[in-house]
C-alpha cells in the first residue's frame, strides 16, 4: 500500500528570505530568522536562502543584488520578508518591490501593511444580511 501524499516528503515552492538588519541585537535577528522559517514551514514553502542587508543608505546593496540574481534561477517562487520595511525606507522599498515582481517572483510579507482608514463613518450601524454579506447603513438615511 502506498503512503498518502501528505506523508511523502515533497518540496514546496522555493523562496528566499530578505532581512534588513541595521544595528539590530542578535536576539532580534534570531527571532526574525525563526519567524521566516516558521512562516515557510506552515505555508509549505522551501526557504532556500536568506539575504541580509546591513547597510542603512542607498537603494543598491550587495544583499539585494544577490537576491535579484537568485530570482533569475528557474523554479523560484518568491521572496519572503517580515514586513515591507525590511526592503528599506518607503521609496526604496516600493522600488525594490517592483524589481522583485518584474523578476517574475512574488513578494510574501509576514506582516501586511495596515489598511488605510475607511471613508465609512465608524458610528454608522452595520447590518448583516442573511446571505453573509455586510451592509453599512448610514444613520441619516
Amino acid at each position: 500500500m502506498q503512503p498518502l501524499t501528505e506523508h511523502r516528503l515533497v518540496s514546496g515552492p522555493v523562496v528566499y528570505g530578505f532581512l534588513r538588519l541595521v544595528r539590530v541585537p542578535r536576539a532580534r535577528q534570531d527571532a526574525l530568522v525563526a519567524s521566516l522559517a516558521e512562516y515557510c514551514r506552515s505555508h509549505e514553502l522551501q526557504l532556500s536562502g536568506l539575504f541580509t542587508d546591513r547597510v542603512a543608505a542607498g537603494s543598491s546593496s550587495a544583499a539585494f543584488t544577490g537576491l535579484l540574481d537568485v530570482l533569475a534561477l528557474p523554479d523560484v517562487y518568491g521572496v519572503v520578508a517580515p514586513a515591507m520595511s525590511h526592503l528599506g525606507p518607503k521609496t526604496i522599498a516600493a522600488e525594490r518591490g517592483r524589481q522583485i515582481e518584474s523578476a517574475g517572483a512574488r513578494l510574501l510579507l509576514l506582516r501586511c501593511p495596515r489598511p488605510k482608514p475607511s471613508t465609512v463613518s465608524r458610528r454608522a450601524p452595520v447590518h448583516r444580511t442573511r446571505s453573509g454579506t455586510t451592509r453599512v447603513v448610514d444613520a441619516e438615511s
